[in-house]
């Protein structure tokens, strides 16, 4: 009787255990009773204590991701790092320094001397400087995220008013998010794109949007962070919306303050050439102008001869 009542209790332990993960990050450590969750974080591997009833703050997230790319261990792709590309995040994933509660420091440095000033979202704002002489007063708030969705071939017609209802469904289910910051959703069924508008009040501190289109990021174009590997698809009518890529533009309670140094080489070619053209139509004005005067001197000496 005894062995089989250590049984039992074996056998609820086993259960309880494989109970003890996290839905919402994959990466999770879980165990103990109760059922508690952590990250490994930063060069020293510190332990991050999580709340898997929610979403994991994106800044415990890119910690997360770099800590096991330096051990080589994957984090979006079975074959490699690729590059991550945003409307304004064109430097990729950094190592960056969160405060207690899973929102970014206004600085960040990614272990270098080199720093910046980011967003709500952790997105560069500002252009980098000396550790010693950027000054950044103010974590601003990103307040409006606009993603681009695209979304491979279907069968059939897709409704636009049945697509709202989808995406706001699937908004909801998937990231458990308020679907009223939801405001606008376009369509455009020719190109398969889709643009939802996500906005909240300015006041707003709360809220994070940024969190949830890091998952949806990542649903999309990489691996999920999920616990389960389903992708976001929303569904409608019978037909299921697979994606093909997403964008995602931030807009701030202020503006960036990116100077002439961050414009891309084209824009900065074609400045150049501009000027040039500028600075060559002078010299060619100057010299046609010289040459009439010559011209006129000369023939003015000419009539006074026969005089």
């Amino acid at each position: 009787m005894k062995v089989l009542v250590l049984l039992g209790l074996a056998a609820l332990a086993c259960l309880a255990s494989s109970q003890c993960n996290c839905k919402t990050m994959k990466w999770a450590t879980c165990d103990g009773t109760p059922c508690s969750c952590f990250l490994l974080t930063g060069t020293d591997n510190f332990k991050q204590s999580l709340n898997c009833q929610k979403l994991i703050p994106k800044c415990f997230l890119m910690q997360a991701e770099m800590n096991r790319a330096r051990k080589g261990e994957d984090t979006r792709t079975i074959g490699g790092k690729p590059v991550e590309s945003a409307f304004v995040d064109n430097d990729g994933i950094y190592d960056p320094v969160c405060e207690r509660d899973g929102k970014f420091k206004a600085k960040q440095c990614n272990n270098t001397e080199e720093c910046w000033c980011v967003n709500s979202a952790g997105v560069r704002r500002t252009d980098k400087g000396d550790k010693n002489t950027i000054n950044c007063t103010e974590l601003v708030e990103t307040y409006w995220i606009r993603l681009e969705l695209t979304h491979a071939k279907v069968n059939a017609k897709v409704e636009e008013s049945s697509l709202k209802t989808a995406i706001n469904e699937a908004i909801k289910t998937r990231y458990n998010f308020k679907v009223d910051l939801v405001k606008e959703i376009q369509y455009d069924p020719d190109a398969g794109l889709i643009v939802v508008d996500v906005k909240k009040e300015k006041s707003d501190r709360m809220t994070d949007l940024a969190t949830m289109a890091y998952y949806m990021e990542k649903d999309v174009k990489i691996l999920p962070l999920f616990e389960d590997q389903e992708k976001f698809a929303p569904k409608v009518g019978s037909q299921t919306l697979n994606m093909t890529n997403i964008k995602i533009y931030y807009v701030d309670e202020k503006p960036p303050t990116f100077t002439m140094k961050n414009l891309s080489g084209g824009i900065i070619a074609v400045i150049v050439v501009v000027v040039l053209a500028v600075v060559i139509g002078l010299l060619a004005l100057f010299f046609i102008g010289r040459r009439q005067k010559r011209k006129y001197s000369k023939t003015q000496q000419r009539e006074m001869e026969p005089m």
